[in-house]
């Protein structure tokens, strides 16, 4: 076991997070066709910490809300529904074109037709996430967390929340909380701030002890140099990710849990699903498997979610991988973006391939 977690903790995940919605069309249609709509609660960190909320696991979501919104109203009883705690200030919209959560609009695509979201921030109440609207040191001190997962979406989102998310690991870190980070990088989020957001990354991939990303995330926010794009197929891809993953580990050697997944789009409903783990000097690899795909948004989350709950419980880290791919198959067979398992023989099932009935 590579990571000795903080004892007798009130919460075993936390999650700083921007809520929004996501408008969807039904039956898999594109949205410009559509005039049929799903709406739904989504954050990519609330989808991560999913996992652990629906088999049992304590977990605290910071956040911040508009005051008097409806839609505010919605995600509040949302995070209740998943089982999570939550603390954030109400702020004051400002009229009609003060403050709103975000909106993702999305179809889920279907065979030959790719998904399409497109992203409406305007006016994003998450921007203005401030250590100062929370008690860090009563978190941190007091109530006791034993991973906190931060993502680089909500690093990037403006200036006060990358301050916000380098004092929150700076007192995870003073006060013995494994840190979590997934570089989740986003170009249009780092225009105009490139220097500013890779000293503020750098600083939190140095103090984490979980690092997670894709080739592109640590080519674009460390200039770790991954596999080349297109080419060979993912699986004959493998040692090249692992070249990768070594040199993340030179650049941060504080971390002793490195991750990353691998995905092969064959049509919109088939994916070759994989992933790479290396805990302290172990290799741990998913070879791409066959999974069928409902609505593919998520399914990352879904695969840091298993990681962390395998990591919570103690298991071998064998193990951790094992149950992180399952969770992430498993988030890509719901309509919501994050996996809502029954319990942890659900996902085990999906682990060894059993899609039998069970009554």
């Amino acid at each position: 076991m590579s990571i000795e977690l903080k004892k007798n903790c009130k919460y075993s995940l936390i999650v700083p997070t921007s809520m929004g919605v996501r408008i969807t069309p039904v039956n898999g249609q594109p949205v410009h066709s559509s005039n049929t709509f799903k709406l739904q609660t989504t954050s990519a960190e609330t989808n991560v910490a999913s996992i652990s909320s629906y088999l049992g696991l304590p977990v605290k979501v910071l956040t911040t809300f508009v005051k008097d919104s409806p839609i505010s109203k919605l995600i509040k009883s949302n995070l209740h529904a998943r089982f999570m705690d939550y603390e954030g200030k109400d702020i004051e919209q400002d009229g009609p074109w003060g403050y709103r959560h975000q909106f993702n609009i999305a179809d889920s695509g279907f065979g030959s037709r790719g998904p399409r979201v497109h992203n409406d921030r305007a006016g994003e109440v998450g921007r203005t996430l401030n250590v100062k609207d929370f008690d860090i040191e009563s978190i941190f001190a007091k109530d006791g967390v034993e991973i906190m997962h931060l993502s680089g979406l909500i690093a990037a989102l403006s200036p006060e929340t990358s301050t916000f998310c380098l004092e929150l690991a700076r007192t995870a870190k003073k006060y013995g909380t494994k840190i979590s980070f997934d570089l989740n990088y986003r170009a249009s989020f780092w225009i105009g701030r490139e220097e500013e957001l890779k000293k503020a990354f750098t600083e939190i991939a140095s103090v984490s002890d979980i690092l997670v990303g894709n080739e592109e995330d640590f080519q674009l926010c460390f200039g770790i140099k991954g596999p080349e794009a297109g080419g060979a197929e993912i699986e004959e891809k493998i040692e090249n990710f692992k070249d990768m993953i070594g040199r993340v580990k030179e650049r941060f050697p504080n971390a002793s849990v490195f991750a990353t997944t691998l995905r092969e789009v064959v049509n919109a409903n088939t994916h070759l699903w994989g992933g790479i783990m290396l805990e302290d000097e172990n290799w741990h690899v998913v070879k791409p498997r066959e999974i069928n795909v409902l609505d593919r948004i998520g399914g990352g989350d879904g695969f840091v979610g298993g990681m962390l709950y395998g990591i919570l419980k103690n298991w071998t880290p064998e193990k951790w991988i094992q149950f992180g791919w399952a969770s992430g198959a498993l988030a890509t067979t719901f309509l919501t973006d994050y996996a809502q398992p029954a319990d942890e023989e659900m996902v085990w099932s999906i682990w060894e391939g059993n899609a039998r009935v069970k009554r």
